[in-house]
């Protein structure tokens, strides 16, 4: 699928105007709605039967059933109504982060900006009318009542297919107030978390864990001057009912704004949560060149790294150039939560919308996303955050490097009543307090199972995704030189549990704590969720080798003296990669042997990415090139949709045209009407794991990093004219334009880094 592209100028923009997403139509649904957002906030913004809606997310807005609720969804009539008339255009202004939409009937003309505050929790709608309009603002809302939740409804939820008791979703508290609507959602003082802890034997500790969802309430505050409250309204979204309460202006004007501020704190009252609301509003008032900052943060931001294929708008059927836009619509939709309290979650993100249009069978409410809201499931969410480190995104790694400090001790604390050993037991399908989701966790769990492990099939025994965070700590050192001493403790309790819980598990079959070569004996394990019962799983062992590597490559103060000899000695402890051989040639083994096959990963290829031990420029590529050539389940596996990584293996194994295939298919338009909203694949849509593995794919295509070796264009296709700068370890950013296979122009910052730059282009 490689596509040849016109010539690439000089001088071109790092965002060009025509990755602009334009609609000149109307919309039909919210499953047609853009996205649009900044700081921590994402919008869902559609004009539809002639009226302006937009849903409302901010990042940590969870319930006590652990699901991450919309604020609520805003609704915009003018009137006399532009919106009737034959002209329209809806446009996502990617270089400054907002949407403007325009319409005209006869004589009247509307101009409509909707942005939000990057660095306070406000969003702005800013009407202009070239004759005075009047203007009617509803605040829409279905959780004006508790709202039961039955049958998959509970998949939005920690509840999943264990529901306790009768599951609803309670009402939120919503009232107009002065000339504006109040709303906001207070978490009951019992929730998914004390169940949680009760059932996975706990509560010796309970008062010392972490508990996110403790006195937590969300809402805001819609408002503009020259709007009065008008009553409340009703109806039906789709297949969700709804209140409203209604503003109108006072009278017609030619401008009419629209501010709506939220707030989320953990608070004893109500009364301290409008405090905390207020001092939100006013901060965000007072600054008076918010939109300045605002604009001024999206140019950074795209000045940052950047990738353009081709220079003008091709034909539709130009999968290339689909390919670089889309990169860039995806990126832009990862910043919308620069600086949330929580990542981004690989299961749409701040952008789900009505489930219904997603999946006709899930008829449920627009707070609905498949697989929970405060659930983190460590192998979608790498994907999301690795791009994030040749991008220079370091500040969007921060709420996922968060996350992990929050919940530190509460893995720690598994381990002690568990087992009365040291170091930090994550699992996978793990709650944002760090304990695992009680229906993965198995409601009807033998008596005798070990009570720290998942009774389930696809997740007993998975430990190690973890490790890819930990990764990500080290490499934003070695990218930034920043100091990371904050996340060291964690690395190194995230190790000490492999050393300590396997040679616990050992001592529990006999006498040896390791095997006869000196090695921890890692079993039972798991190749992720695929190679189960596995012993000497091939991407656990590269994991602790790579990270446990990297912690001792970190300067010397970083660790005592202490520390560092324990870590040396537990690198010796780390078993081998194991082989195999398909056909008489020599392969990487998934693990030395496993008992069964649960899932669809090729997880002997994981040695390769992310763990960078097989790869171009590196010992033995050819011994990885096999694995995926030859192994009969890396290549039945195979696949571009959701979180499969295979167009990522074949980057970092410099096979182009594998490699441009599989990210073509990844990153070209979804068949939405944004082209950016991929999925389901195996999990929801908006599928940002889909997206951030495309995003992977194509960064490893251009540039691949070896310690100081920076490796160009080791996988990308001759006939691909690009543009592109991205971020490589030691402070280093590398742009270069690209021209019928040949670089015209190289930039590498600082100048010095161009000794390490190596030219490659792969057949």
């Amino acid at each position: 699928m490689v596509t040849v592209l016109n010539f690439l100028p000089a001088e071109a923009q790092n965002i060009p105007d025509e990755y602009n997403v334009v609609w000149n139509s109307l919309s039909k649904n919210s499953g047609e709605s853009m996205p649009c957002g900044g700081g921590d906030i994402g919008l869902n913004v559609w004009v539809e039967n002639n009226e302006l809606l937009f849903y409302i997310a901010k990042s940590g807005m969870f319930d006590e059933n652990n699901a991450l609720l919309k604020a609520g969804r805003v609704r915009i009539k003018l009137s006399p109504n532009p919106f009737e008339g034959q002209s329209f255009r809806q446009e996502l202004k990617l270089k400054e982060g907002y949407v403007n939409i325009k319409a005209a009937k006869g004589k009247i003309n509307s101009s409509i900006n909707i942005w939000v505050d990057v660095f306070h929790p406000a969003i702005h709608v800013e009407v202009e009318n070239n004759v005075p309009l009047s203007t009617e603002v509803v605040y829409e809302n279905w959780r004006y009542r508790d709202h039961p939740l039955v049958g998959r409804a509970n998949n939005a939820n920690s509840y999943k297919w264990t529901p306790h008791g009768n599951v609803k979703t309670f009402k939120d508290e919503i009232a107009f107030e002065s000339n504006s609507v109040l709303f906001y959602h207070r978490d009951s003082s019992f929730s998914v978390f004390d169940i949680t802890v009760e059932e996975q034997g706990m509560d010796s500790v309970k008062d010392q864990l972490f508990n996110p969802l403790k006195d937590l309430i969300f809402g805001g505050r819609i408002e503009g001057k020259n709007l009065v409250p008008a009553g409340r309204t009703n109806g039906v979204y789709l297949n969700t009912d709804y209140e409203g309460w209604r503003l109108i202006s006072k009278k017609a004007s030619r401008s009419q704004r629209v501010e709506i501020f939220l707030h989320t704190e953990s608070a004893a009252s109500t009364e301290q949560w409008e405090n905390g609301l207020r001092a939100d509003m006013k901060k965000a008032r007072d600054d008076k060149e918010a939109l300045t900052k605002t604009r001024n943060w999206w140019k950074q931001f795209w000045d940052r790294s950047y990738i353009i294929i081709g220079n003008k708008r091709q034909a539709d059927t130009s999968i290339a150039w689909q390919v670089g836009r889309n990169y860039q619509l995806f990126r832009s939709m990862l910043g919308c939560n620069a600086f949330g309290e929580y990542p981004t979650k690989f299961n749409g993100g701040l952008f789900t919308y009505d489930p219904a249009l997603v999946d006709t069978s899930f008829s449920f409410t627009p707070d609905f996303r498949n697989w929970g809201g405060g659930v983190h499931t460590a192998q979608n969410q790498r994907l999301v955050h690795f791009p994030m480190i040749k991008g220079g995104d370091f500040d969007f790694l921060k709420p996922q490097f968060d996350f992990y400090l929050r919940i530190l001790k509460n893995a720690e604390l598994r381990s002690k009543v568990y087992w009365n050993h040291d170091g930090a037991c994550f699992t996978e399908q793990m709650e944002n307090f760090g304990l695992p989701n009680m229906a993965e966790y198995g409601s009807k769990r033998p008596a005798v199972l070990d009570k720290g492990v998942e009774y389930n099939a696809w997740l007993e025994y998975l430990w190690d995704t973890v490790l890819e965070f930990c990764y990500m700590m080290l490499e934003e050192e070695r990218y930034t030189q920043k100091d990371v001493s904050q996340y060291v403790p964690f690395i190194e309790s995230c190790l000490r549990f492999f050393d300590e819980h396997y040679q616990y598990l050992a001592k529990q079959r006999g006498i040896k704590l390791l095997d006869g070569n000196g090695h921890l004996v890692l079993y039972p394990g798991s190749g992720a969720e695929t190679y189960k019962m596995a012993y000497n799983s091939s991407s656990t062992v590269a994991a602790l080798q790579t990270v446990t590597k990297r912690l001792l490559e970190l300067p010397v103060s970083y660790l005592s003296a202490e520390d560092r000899k324990y870590f040396e000695g537990f690198l010796t402890r780390i078993p081998p990669i194991s082989f195999a051989e398909f056909g008489g040639h020599k392969t990487i083994a998934p693990a030395q042997s496993w008992e069964r096959i649960n899932n669809m990963e090729a997880t002997q290829l994981y040695p390769v990415y992310p763990w960078g031990i097989y790869g171009v420029g590196k010992p033995d590529l050819q011994l990885a090139v096999n694995t995926w050539k030859y192994d009969t389940n890396a290549v039945k596996f195979r696949s571009f949709v959701g979180w499969k990584q295979d167009n990522i293996f074949a980057a970092r194994l410099g096979l182009t045209s594998e490699a441009a295939n599989l990210t073509s298919l990844k990153l070209r338009n979804s068949g939405r009407r944004f082209p950016a909203f991929w999925g389901p694949g195996f999990d929801w849509t908006p599928d940002h794991n889909w997206g951030g593995s495309g995003m992977i794919g194509l960064q490893e295509m251009l540039m691949q990093v070896d310690d100081r070796k920076i490796y160009l264009l080791p996988a990308w296709p001759k006939e691909w004219d690009v543009h592109f700068k991205l971020h490589a370890p030691y402070q280093t950013t590398v742009e270069a334009f690209v021209k019928d296979g040949k670089i015209e122009k190289l930039t590498v910052v600082p100048e010095s880094r161009k000794a390490d730059i190596v030219t490659m282009f792969q057949p």
